[in-house]
């Protein structure tokens, strides 16, 4: 209430009234005021990945060392979950996960073994 009445009052008599605060503050906080009622607090720019989509690329990365953001982009497609390839790209990099050349050198004995023989049916 008392930056609304401010900014009624004009800073040449707030400069006269004010003795709590600088004439400049109370503007400032009717600057704000209006800052927030206009904000609908979601912020600027693009939706960040889903969080269900980012584990799933994730998760197929892990499980399939050497797959591609387009090899996961297609297994998402087959899902229903329509994504770009560069979504794939960033979910992976934001858990740190090296591109599908570099993550295929780095797979263990005991994963390769796992993931070919988890999926064996003979």
């Amino acid at each position: 209430r008392l930056a609304a009445k401010g900014k009624e009052i004009g800073r040449r008599l707030l400069g006269e009234v004010a003795t709590i605060v600088t004439p400049d503050t109370i503007p400032r906080w009717h600057r704000r005021l209006i800052a927030q009622k206009w904000s609908n607090g979601a912020g600027t720019g693009r939706p960040g990945v889903m969080r269900e989509i980012a584990e799933l690329c994730v998760r197929m990365a892990k499980e399939n060392p050497t797959s591609g953001y387009r090899r996961i982009q297609g297994a998402l497609k087959s899902l229903g979950r329509w994504v770009a390839h560069d979504t794939v790209k960033k979910a992976l990099k934001d858990a740190g996960m090296e591109p599908a050349p570099n993550r295929s050198k780095t797979t263990t004995w005991s994963q390769f073994m796992r993931t070919h023989f988890a999926n064996d049916k003979s």
